[in-house]
């Protein structure tokens, strides 16, 4: 049996722009990639389902535009994730709030013991209490792995900035999540 081969991005981007015949397949390769990605990122920047599944799909519906147009993409992810933000600001700007319905937000817990869903309660809300753009450095590099110049590129912000941003997202997390480990110590 042969093995199937296995494109880069650059490959299937190339698909996508000049290739009629393979674009779809180029498309769903690049999606099943990095959907889950940027459907978490899009859950835990706006937290509703609804809205995030709405910026979820724009953002698949721009990249496909810009890469049948083209567009030089050298780090799809990256690309993804900028055109997510820039859709979820707008979004946040559009119903101009800053409030998420906890109860919205899902954390990927695999052992559904009463005390990790517990923790992931606490950690859950203590995300809302933090700033905005703490909390997205945060989430950024915490639960979509990017690195410190990968975030920076991405927000247009200083690495220095970032990496003050999560240092200060990690300190007020771990204050306000202490007391609620403490308690539990005690047991």
């Amino acid at each position: 049996m042969e093995k199937a081969k296995i494109y880069s991005d650059l490959e299937l981007l190339e698909m996508i722009a000049n290739d009629a015949s393979q674009k779809e397949f180029a498309f769903k390769q690049i999606y099943s990639k990095y959907s889950s990605r940027v459907y978490i990122y899009c859950r835990k920047f706006i937290g509703e389902n609804y809205s995030a599944d709405d910026v979820f799909q724009d953002t698949f519906l721009r990249f496909l535009k810009a890469a049948e147009s083209g567009a030089i993409i050298e780090n799809v992810l990256g690309y993804l994730l900028k055109i997510s933000r820039n859709l979820c600001i707008n979004f946040k700007k559009s119903r101009k709030e800053d409030t998420v319905d906890i109860s919205e937000i899902d954390f990927p817990i695999y052992d559904k013991t009463l005390e990790t869903m517990e923790l992931a309660n606490i950690i859950t809300m203590a995300l809302e209490l933090i700033p905005s753009e703490h909390k997205e450095a945060f989430v950024l590099q915490v639960y979509e792995g990017l690195s410190y110049a990968e975030i920076a590129e991405m927000t247009n912000v200083p690495l220095t900035t970032v990496r003050n941003r999560v240092v200060r997202a990690k300190s007020k997390l771990r204050q306000i999540i202490s007391p609620y480990l403490a308690d539990t110590r005690k047991d």
